[in-house]
């Protein structure tokens, strides 16, 4: 009797079971073939970045953190002095005249023979490697080089943009020679043999017997002891800015509009 029983009450529950599942069995599928909306995500676009951005003041941050973050103000060079070289050397490598693309010399005018007032920076590795003393011509004055000419014989220095060439041994040993690329102001250099090279009155000696260093025939002269290294660091291909505020100069420069 007790099997008969639990036998009618497993087949009364299979069809209670059967009965509550038939819905689900027609009902429509909510997965499968049917697309199931994805959330939209609305993405802003960024906003243009103004001219100014992109253009003048881009470039002076970029001045300042260069010249800032070198402390080239403590070593004397004249801020206007890196911005104009600064300027110049991106023209030069924009057009593909230089071969050295990190490596840019300054020779600063602006301040006294006293001072070491040539820089040589390492523009990619934010260094100076070189700070030290550099000649003008005699005519161009005795502290300061305030007179600047392009003529031969003129026993002048020759400011502006120039280009380094190839060494040789002269006269005054070993030498770089320097092409000048400004035409009117320096582009005489190469024929008047305005060179780098060594000189012994290029020494704080002459400072503290005269006051100031002595002068060459128009040539940015350097220390004897440093002269080597100092040309092997710029020869074949690298830009040197020779500066002075003086407005005969920056008003008829090409490299500098």
């Amino acid at each position: 009797m007790k099997k008969k029983l639990k036998s009618l009450y497993l087949i009364l529950s299979s069809l209670f079971l059967t009965v509550l599942n038939l819905p689900l069995a027609f009902a429509k599928p909510i997965f499968g073939h049917r697309s199931v909306a994805k959330p939209v995500i609305t993405v802003m676009p960024l906003p243009s970045p103004s001219p100014m951005a992109i253009g003048e003041n881009d470039v002076f941050s970029s001045v300042k953190s260069v010249y800032d973050s070198l402390h080239l103000d403590l070593n004397g060079l004249s801020r206007q002095a890196f911005v104009y070289a600064r300027k110049g050397w991106q023209k030069l490598l924009s057009q593909g005249r230089l071969l050295n693309d990190s490596v840019m010399a300054i020779v600063d005018f602006s301040q006294s023979s006293d001072h070491k007032r040539l820089y040589v920076l390492d523009m990619k590795n934010y260094r100076v490697m070189f700070n030290t003393l550099v000649a003008h011509g005699r005519n161009s004055g005795k502290e300061l080089a305030s007179s600047f000419s392009n003529r031969a014989g003129s026993y002048k220095s020759s400011p502006g943009f120039y280009i380094t060439q190839d060494t040789y041994m002269g006269n005054n040993g070993y030498s770089l020679k320097l092409e000048g690329i400004e035409k009117g102001i320096n582009d005489k250099a190469y024929s008047r043999a305005i060179v780098m090279h060594g000189a012994d009155y290029v020494d704080e000696t002459w400072i503290s017997r005269q006051g100031f260093i002595g002068r060459s025939e128009g040539c940015p002269a350097v220390p004897i002891q440093q002269a080597g290294q100092i040309i092997d660091a710029l020869k074949n291909g690298t830009c040197l800015f020779v500066y002075t505020p003086k407005s005969n100069y920056t008003s008829r420069s090409s490299m500098l509009r």
